[in-house]
């Protein structure tokens, strides 16, 4: 019976090498640098401090991060083994199964994951300062996030790139197994109907970012030909040709919103809807070279390029931190862009960027049918992780770079502020910050935006904070306004990445579903079950996207409420199946790994959805809510965002809605932990490794570069086989 690894005992320990002099003295320069920028963030108080330093501090971390820890996790707890064929190989059927050439697969890995999480999560906790989201951010990608993306990524390959809700089936047990699959695709839809709708906010009416956006399909189809079939292996050529491309798409974009052609790419929010519902639908059935790899690898260019461009900005700029390090509001939860205390809430808003159970449905969807060679999980699992965080990072700089009066204006709820310039102002100074009105007119009027009072979400004020970095290197003042707009668009294409992803994800895990009703419609690359799954994908988070496209607080946003929590349940579920592996597989000295980022997630959600609950807090607690607008209802008052008594109806049911399934998701996920308790206590008190549901081993025939045939790999990896 093969396993994961074997005990330390049954394989040849790898040769220990000394580090070369010059490897350690630039590691222990980086090392240094990068506590010397931790200590000007942690202990500056007073004074101004240059958003250059936090930058240095979290590339000095992810560096080290990458150089040692992540090798530590793939060489020790995993043991990649280059000489054993992954799905991709075996199971190659031109469709899902493809063996992809690692950089192409990290651009898509990276476009999967990175979604609206990592750009607007760490916006709206810059309200309780920078400092507590930027250890959350740096600390938790390190021991929680990359590693559950990496370790979710290993074991899928292992099993025939399995579901995450599969897999709990397989490996946790019958009771568990369910509650985790019923857990994990009702919280997919959820989470895929969310981020279609910021998709949906950011391109209507935008025809600069309706073309743009739409023209990186063409040339993803483009570039998937000419590297699968007209010039197979040219990555570096097919790259160069897709950048270009894409590059004139963005410079077409500007030049259609001023053009008489504006109004064909101006489109409603309802006929957005149904062009992503079709777009998702095609990309879950197309085969996966031929759109949504390229695709994703184009847009990794787009998504990367911006984020380093904006880097470089930080640096040539040097703005200057105007948030403080940490603000009243994270001790009383009384904050006005959300409600609650830091901990839990902090961990909550800020998901992607640090810890996200979205990324193990990616990685245990598209990517492991694509990877090429085992050893590949650490570049591909650990280094998209830490590039996504560094987004979060940067997020973050361009909120906490903003002047706070204009940060609360932006993002304080409209029934605080009001709707005049002057109604504004008055209440950002009742939260202790000064903002004239002609300053929030004249901040609309350089983005060319009709008013910027409560543009709440996170992502105008990304926006702005990204005009300003930028207009500051290049093109100043007159160049505010295409800074804003180009942002505007570089956030839809960022997040749209993740909805045609999370579709073909999701038809994955719908098909390992019914496979254990019916074993045809288990199988992966069977016809009718590809079209009928990817349409009952499309038409669930599709159904709830445009009920909240057409009703404010209806559809999608009825669960909105639900995404931060409902994303690190699924982390929680994620690393209890990592988890239970590794006890299984005889790694129980390594089950810490996976092990206290799972009781860190666990406290924090399980805290969350108990204050979510039973909270008297109205701005906290669903039921809490629900009683007060039932209330206001019966004495006939109309509270907002209500504007009539059928509003105050829906936020009643919405309310109620929203407690009842944060209360399912708790007990799932707790059957799913205990379930999983019970499998990893027997694991530990059994005689030898449980039997795991890991692929039998098959020699790989694909050769590594620079390899010669029959050749074993030059640094043998910790990998074994039985």
């Amino acid at each position: 019976m093969p396993v994961s690894v074997l005990p330390e005992s049954d394989r040849s320990a790898p040769e220990k090498r000394r580090m070369p002099l010059k490897s350690l003295l630039l590691w222990a320069a980086v090392s240094l640098l990068g506590a010397i920028a931790w200590g000007v963030l942690a202990l500056a108080r007073g004074e101004e401090i240059s958003a250059v330093w936090l930058v240095v501090a979290a590339l000095g971390s992810y560096a080290i991060a990458y150089r040692f820890y992540s090798r530590f996790v793939a060489r020790r707890v995993l043991g990649p083994d280059d000489r054993r064929a992954t799905p991709a190989e075996r199971l190659e059927d031109g469709v899902d199964f493809h063996p992809t050439d690692r950089r192409v697969l990290l651009g898509h890995h990276f476009a999967a994951i990175a979604g609206a999480g990592p750009l607007v999560g760490p916006v709206l906790a810059a309200q309780m300062g920078y400092l507590p989201g930027t250890l959350w951010i740096v600390a938790g990608v390190i021991f929680a996030g990359a590693v559950q993306d990496m370790v979710v990524l290993f074991l899928s390959m292992r099993r025939d790139g399995k579901s995450l809700g599969q897999m709990a089936r397989d490996e946790i047990g019958r009771w568990g197994g369910a509650a985790a699959l019923i857990a994990v695709f009702a919280i997919m839809i959820i989470l895929l109907g969310v981020l279609a709708l910021v998709v949906v906010n950011a391109l209507a009416h935008s025809p600069w970012g309706t073309f743009s956006v739409a023209m990186t399909i063409p040339i993803a189809l483009f570039m998937g030909f000419w590297l699968h079939i007209l010039r197979p292996g040219r990555v570096v050529e097919t790259s160069l040709i897709g950048v270009v491309l894409l590059l004139l798409a963005i410079v077409g974009g500007s030049w259609i919103q001023q053009s008489s052609l504006a109004s064909a790419f101006t489109l409603s929010p309802t006929t957005l809807v149904f062009c992503l519902v079709g777009y998702g639908f095609v990309a879950s059935v197309l085969p996966v070279w031929m759109l949504l790899a390229p695709r994703d690898y184009l847009s990794t260019f787009m998504k990367i390029g911006t984020i380093a461009m904006l880097a470089v900005g930080v640096v040539v700029a040097a703005p200057v931190l105007r948030a403080d390090a940490v603000t009243d509001f994270a001790s009383t939860g009384a904050g006005p862009v959300f409600a609650g205390s830091l901990f839990p809430f902090l961990f909550i808003t800020i998901a992607c960027g640090a810890l996200s159970g979205f990324h193990a449905l990616v990685a245990s969807g598209t990517t492991p049918k694509l990877i090429q060679k085992e050893s590949q999980v650490r570049m591909i699992g650990y280094g998209a992780m830490l590039m996504e965080s560094f987004v979060a990072i940067m997020a973050l700089i361009a909120a906490a770079t903003l002047e706070p009066g204009l940060y609360y204006a932006m993002n304080a709820p409209a029934a605080l502020l009001g709707t005049t310039a002057e109604s504004a102002s008055h209440a950002v100074a009742g939260l202790g910050f000064t903002i004239t009105p002609d300053q929030l007119t004249q901040a609309a009027k350089a983005v060319e935006e009709q008013t910027l009072i409560a543009r709440s979400g996170g992502a105008p004020t990304l926006a702005v904070g990204m005009s300003e970095i930028f207009s500051g290197v290049i093109g100043g003042t007159a160049m505010k306004a295409f800074w804003y707009h180009f942002a505007i668009m570089f956030e839809a294409l960022f997040i749209l990445t993740t909805v045609d992803a999370g579709t073909r994800v999701g038809r994955f895990m719908l098909q390992d579903m019914l496979g254990n009703v019916w074993k045809p419609a288990g199988r992966v690359n069977w016809k009718p079950g590809i079209w009928l799954c990817s349409a009952l994908v499309v038409a669930a988070w599709g159904y709830f996207l445009y009920t909240g496209a057409t009703d404010p607080l209806g559809g999608i946003n009825q669960l909105f409420p639900l995404f931060g929590i409902a994303n690190q349940l699924l982390a929680a579920i994620a690393l209890a199946v990592c988890t239970t592996v590794l006890i299984k597989s005889g790694k129980l000295r390594w089950a810490w790994v996976t092990g206290v980022p799972l009781a860190w997630v666990v406290a924090i959600t399980f805290t969350a959805g108990w204050q979510k609950i039973f909270s008297d807090d109205p701005k906290v607690g669903f039921f809490a809510q629900r009683a007060r607008y039932a209330d206001a209802l019966d004495a006939g008052q109309v509270l907002p965002p209500a504007k009539s008594p059928a509003d105050m109806r829906t936020v009643v049911t919405n309310s109620t809605v929203d407690g009842v399934l944060i209360a399912l998701f708790l007990l799932l996920v707790a059957v799913v932990l205990v379930n999983a308790a019970v499998v990893c206590v027997r694991a530990i008190r059994a005689a030898a490794p449980l039997p795991t549901t890991e692929a039998p081993y098959v020699e790989s025939r694909i050769e590594l570069p620079g390899q010669k045939p029959g050749e074993e790999p030059a640094e043998p990896l910790a990998g074994a086989r039985s």
